[in-house]
């Protein structure tokens, strides 16, 4: 544990050191390096990264031992480059509908709403999230590559399929939430940034739907109809209007409460 909190350390250090120039370089709005919230994303920074990874090997280790009787290994037959493709994508969309879901379903919204807490977007609002919910997302992601065959955890060698995917996908998250004004011309209509994901967090107190939800491919939300990006313009405002506690031990127990 402490030689993984070490290296945790490390990364948190490194991604500092990257993104918080860029930040400033870049910067889409004028605000502080250590805005409100920012040491309560730290202690965020630890706790989902140590402790959803944990809870998710356990499930999924199940899943893999019980298809592997059952389903034999297809992928493994495929060229490396086609299963990653098809990995990466499978796993984007089943994220992409856990994403929606928890908007659309109260008791996921409960936790998935600390999430969306944040008044400020940077790089560490990546971080900010409930354990519970980034264990629901991930599972809609992870259980669909089992189920296909694209990976296979119950070989003897470590499938690193479900592994790249993670990297990706956590290393990405830290760009579209980060404070940056991006313009990559027509990339962005095929791989997400920070104008596709700041609409996303948008405060939409007037009634309206959340859109884009997915955390890499736009053209996601394009082929489900949840596609929005003005590129003529940002958020005026981020968070929710509903009240969360301000602490984090408050905000990882409030949503088991009752209102």
């Amino acid at each position: 544990m402490i030689r993984e909190i070490f290296r945790l350390t490390n990364g948190l250090i490194l991604l500092a050191v990257i993104l918080i120039p860029i930040e400033k370089l870049f910067a889409l709005r004028a605000q502080k390096t250590l805005r409100e919230g920012f040491a309560g994303d730290i202690g965020y920074y630890y706790l989902t990264s140590l402790l959803p990874n944990r809870v998710l090997a356990i499930p999924l280790g199940l899943l893999a031992v019980a298809l592997a009787r059952f389903t034999p290994p297809w992928s493994f037959s495929l060229p490396v480059w086609l299963r990653v493709a098809l990995s990466l994508v499978v796993a984007e969309i089943g994220f992409y509908w856990g994403h929606r879901w928890s908007h659309q379903f109260s008791w996921l919204w409960r936790f998935h709403s600390i999430h969306h807490s944040a008044r400020e977007m940077d790089w560490l609002v990546n971080t900010h999230a409930h354990p519970v919910d980034l264990i629901f997302t991930r599972m809609c992601g992870y259980v669909p590559l089992y189920l296909l065959g694209l990976a296979h955890g119950a070989r003897r060698s470590v499938d690193w399929i479900p592994l790249a995917i993670a990297l990706v996908s956590n290393m990405w998250g830290y760009f579209i939430h980060s404070n940056i004004r991006t313009g990559l011309g027509w990339l962005e209509h095929v791989i997400a940034t920070p104008a596709f994901h700041h609409w996303h967090h948008d405060n939409i107190a007037d009634g309206r739907r959340h859109t884009n939800y997915a955390p890499l491919f736009p053209w996601i939300d394009r082929l489900f109809g949840t596609f929005q990006c003005d590129r003529t313009r940002w958020p005026a405002e981020y968070g929710i209007s509903e009240p969360v506690p301000s602490s984090l031990p408050e905000q990882l127990i409030r949503p088991f409460l009752p209102d």
